[in-house]
């Protein structure tokens, strides 16, 4: 079994390798936020190949991919692994769905969040969560104070090992820290959305980890994207309703892409393990989140986590980004830019 180059993971107990496996692509198409059509078995093998052959030894995921599919998923591919070599998993709180339930609700009630977490469990076959996370700031009135707390009291009950936030701002990072230790934050964050450099470089002086997702884009920054394939995305995955996913948006990133690639030829691997070795390279980053459906997608991006882009890399890649204009925040991961 081969492993990846691996780092603390902020203040919490976890050591994490510097890439994880996210499974929201796996949880389907039936949900609003579905990725189209998944063959379970193929999930299935893909979460076992990570941890296999891969080197990966975390996961992400969370109730809502897939309305639960996602974490049974998880659960029954790690369900014959012994406790010594099962991958951490990283799952997630909050959104909530059903009939009780408005479309989009993101709930932080202690009672609702305690009936998540052990929802969570009996879906992931686990008796302790790794790392829980409080996907979005709550939209039923509980105060983040509230919420965080109660997060806080899992993790000091045992039942979770470490805690985090995820898509939150960086105020609201500060003001939970202020209440306990904050161990982990999840953004999006990738060349072409740069938008959390500010909560990133906050983390980096206050010893609080970051595992970023969207590292590829949604697959744009893959070098596989075309108008052709784009236009071809079936109803049922959310990128066909996404502007970034066609027009002049599309364009851009094409132009970024094409760099990524010749950087990539010139070390010997994909432009996927370019596009994620950027996000590895800013400070405060501890791994990203990486998305598959199927293994030899792993096996196409996991040299992110060795391979090293010089300088002169990351000035080209930064130039194209400025001369582009795409998306917002520091163009380069090492100009110092980043806030602290």
């Amino acid at each position: 079994m081969t492993t990846l180059p691996s780092v603390r993971l902020g203040s919490s107990p976890l050591t994490v390798t510097r890439l994880g496996l996210g499974t929201w692509a796996l949880g389907g198409d039936g949900w609003a936020f579905g990725w189209g059509p998944q063959d379970a078995s193929e999930a299935i093998d893909t979460i076992r190949y990570a941890v296999e052959h891969g080197g990966l030894n975390w996961l992400d995921t969370a109730p809502v991919y897939g309305l639960g599919q996602a974490e049974e998923l998880v659960g029954e591919a790690l369900a014959d692994f012994p406790e010594d070599v099962r991958p951490y998993v990283f799952t997630k709180c909050g959104v909530v769905w059903g009939a009780d339930a408005e479309p989009g609700t993101v709930a932080g009630r202690r009672q609702s969040i305690e009936r998540e977490l052990d929802e969570s469990l009996r879906r992931l076959r686990l008796d302790c969560i790794d790392l829980y996370q409080m996907h979005w700031p709550a939209t039923d009135g509980t105060p983040l104070e509230e919420y965080w707390q109660t997060l806080a009291d899992l993790r000091q009950k045992g039942k979770i090992r470490a805690a985090g936030l995820s898509n939150h701002r960086l105020d609201e990072l500060q003001r939970a820290h202020d209440v306990a230790p904050v161990d982990s934050f999840q953004p999006p964050f990738s060349a072409l959305a740069r938008g959390a450099a500010e909560e990133i470089g906050w983390c980096a002086s206050h010893g609080v980890g970051v595992i970023t997702y969207g590292a590829l884009g949604a697959g744009l920054l893959t070098g596989a994207f075309t108008p052709e394939r784009a236009a071809a995305l079936p109803p049922s995955d959310w990128r066909s309703r996404d502007p970034g996913f066609r027009g002049h948006g599309l364009e851009k990133t094409m132009r970024l892409t094409r760099t990524l690639a010749d950087v990539a030829a010139a070390h010997g691997v994909s432009t996927s393990a370019v596009a994620i070795a950027w996000v590895l390279e800013c400070r405060g980053v501890t791994g990203a989140i990486v998305g598959a459906r199927r293994p030899e997608q792993i096996a196409d991006w996991r040299a992110a986590a060795t391979v090293r882009l010089s300088a002169a890399d990351l000035d080209r890649i930064a130039a194209v980004i400025r001369q582009e204009g795409i998306g917002s925040g520091p163009s380069h991961p090492r100009t110092g830019t980043w806030s602290a």
